[in-house]
């Protein structure tokens, strides 16, 4: 039997192990977006839709939105959260 180790914050929230973008080359959004995880220290995966265009089923798939950005928060327990759009209010506690 293997042992599960999740990350945990001070909240005790399961914290984000990996986080991907999906983006195109003029959405101003994607760019804030970009912008504000760096500020933060996150690293994250980008997936420019633009320049691999097969990737947009999957964009639409995991959001259900034909709009960009599109953020996936990948938790330590490989449950998600995705944050459609510009919304750094749904984006910040996701990260926690």
């Amino acid at each position: 039997m293997g042992v599960l180790a999740l990350k945990i914050n001070k909240k005790g929230t399961i914290m984000a192990k990996n986080i991907t973008i999906y983006t195109t080359n003029t959405c101003a959004s994607c760019a804030m977006v970009k912008k504000w995880l760096g500020a933060k220290g996150h690293s994250y995966d980008e997936v420019n839709i633009d320049n691999e265009p097969h990737r947009q089923a999957e964009a639409l798939a995991v959001s259900g939105a034909l709009t960009v950005p599109v953020t996936v928060v990948t938790k330590e327990d490989d449950s998600q959260e995705v944050v459609i759009g510009l919304n750094l209010a749904r984006l910040a506690p996701a990260l926690a």
